[in-house]
Formats: C-alpha cells, structure tokens, sequence
C-alpha cells in the first residue's frame, strides 16, 4: 500500500488484500474478467446514459474497462477511475494510453473517505466494485457529495448467492465435503448489495432518491475449456483449499473439474449469474 493512500481505517482490510496480492491478481487476469462479465457490462453501459459532456467518476475501477467506456462516451467531458490497487492502475493507465484516450484519469483511492470535488461529476458508475465497502452508508455519502444535484449512480452489483450458479458451484467443489463459505449478507464481499430491501435503506440513508433495481441474469464465460478454467478458478478461489490434507485437496480439484468439464461448451466454459443494475439520484 503506498504512504499516501487514505484509507478509512474499516476498509485497512481491504485495501491491503485490493493493494496486494488480490489486485496483482485481478490485474494480471485482466482480460479474463472482462470477458466474464461482458453481458453485464451491456446492461451498465445501456443503464448509465453517458452523454458526450459529462464528468463521469467510475468507483473502484479496477484496470479501467469501464472508465475507459465512458471516456469514449463522453468524449466532450472526463471519466475518473478511483481504485485501491495500485497493480490495477498501472494496467488501467498503460491501456488507456493505448487506445489513445486522453479524457481518462485515474487515482489510488478510498471511495469512502476521498476528497472527491463537491458537486464535481454529473455521473457515478461501478461495475462489481462498491460491494466492498465496510461503511456503506458513509461511503455513498461520500460518493453523494460529489455529484451535481440532479446527479445520477449507476451500478452492477452481483445478486444473492442462489442465483449465481458460478459461486456456488466452485465453493461447493472446493469445500470437498465441508460447509461452503458463505458470506453474511450485510459483511462487505461479492454480495454485499445483494439484498434490495438493504440496498434502498443504505442509499437513502447516504441521501440518494429514486432508488431503482433492475435484474439481469447471464452466462458468464470461465475459460476457453475446463482446464483453462480449471487454472483460473484455482488462482481466484484457491484459498478455499486451506486446511485440507492432500486426500481432500485432491477430491476438491478433482469436484471442481467435474462441474468445469460439465458446464464445457463450443463457446467455452459457462455458468449462469444474477446481478443487478442499481440506479439513484442525488436530488
């Protein structure tokens, strides 16, 4: 984590995992999660409306895909990717220069406690990224501020575990026989903003109106075929495997082949997922 980066000290968690070997990771697999997520990202952008001249701020960016998206859209204003992971930002920077985009911006930052400008963006976006904030509410509070009256928040958030039969098939596979892990519906992770009832309580609380939720369910691609997935589920949800002596790491990856040879089809690996498309104002 670098010296400078401020942090609210519910989030130290986080940003250490997100500023470490979670966000070297993600930025290493950077294409691969946004072909995952491709379908979904069509929903967000057809959601968020980017018009030519707006101030587009994208929250926790990750390697920029979707700052990027933006700044194409809005080629008359600005896009501002905020993210934790100085790894991902690297990737985000170098890919921006490439494609020649020169009205994208990006900064290490904790969304929750950042001096954002007041009243500085028409437009708040995230693709997967505000799920993980320990304070929600002070967050989006945050992130309230610094939108225009009138301004509008946008997000893709991944629904309730049941509907997302990625993550329950993986876990299970892995698991081998134990309980799964199971995240608690209000902790921060995947599923924080699974809940709508939640959902609507923590924006209007942080003062956002017109609470919408819109719901989507896709294929999401894992690999080309299941021991290309193989070797990617592993690297995301190997640490399910601790614990386990060489017998039950061994039924756990022989589990996970099987539901990844089973779900290998002529467009590759594919499992259904469920998200939802948030939307709210600032009034």
């Amino acid at each position: 984590m670098t010296s400078t980066l401020r942090v609210d000290p519910a989030n130290a968690e986080q940003a250490r995992a997100w500023d470490g070997q979670e966000g070297a990771y993600w930025a290493e697999h950077a294409d691969r999660y946004d072909r995952a997520i491709g379908p979904h990202r069509t929903h967000l952008l057809a959601a968020a409306e980017v018009s030519p001249t707006d101030r587009v701020l994208d929250i926790g960016c990750g390697t920029g895909q979707t700052t990027r998206d933006a700044a194409r859209r809005a080629s008359g204003g600005r896009a501002l990717g905020v993210d934790l992971s100085a790894a991902m930002l690297r990737v985000a920077r170098q890919r921006t220069v490439a494609e020649g985009l020169d009205n994208a911006d990006f900064v290490q930052a904790d969304a929750q406690v950042h001096p954002f400008p007041s009243a500085g963006f028409d437009l708040a976006v995230s693709r997967t990224g505000t799920m993980f904030f320990a304070d929600p509410v002070a967050a989006f509070r945050n992130i309230a501020g610094a939108l225009r009256p009138g301004g509008r928040l946008v997000q893709l958030v991944w629904q309730a575990p049941a509907g997302n039969e990625w993550f329950l098939s993986f876990t299970r596979a892995l698991a081998a026989g134990r309980p799964p892990p199971t995240p608690a519906p209000d902790a921060p992770g995947p599923f924080g903003l699974a809940d709508p009832e939640r959902v609507r309580s923590v924006l209007t609380t942080a003062g956002f109106t017109d609470v919408r939720l819109e719901a989507h369910t896709e294929a999401m691609w894992f690999g080309e075929d299941a021991d290309d997935a193989e070797r990617f589920t592993l690297g995301m949800l190997g640490w399910i495997l601790e614990g386990l002596d060489d017998e039950g790491r061994r039924r756990a990856v022989d589990d996970l082949r099987a539901t990844l040879t089973a779900h290998d089809t002529a467009a590759g690996v594919l499992y259904d997922s469920a998200a939802w498309i948030i939307r709210a104002a600032r009034p």
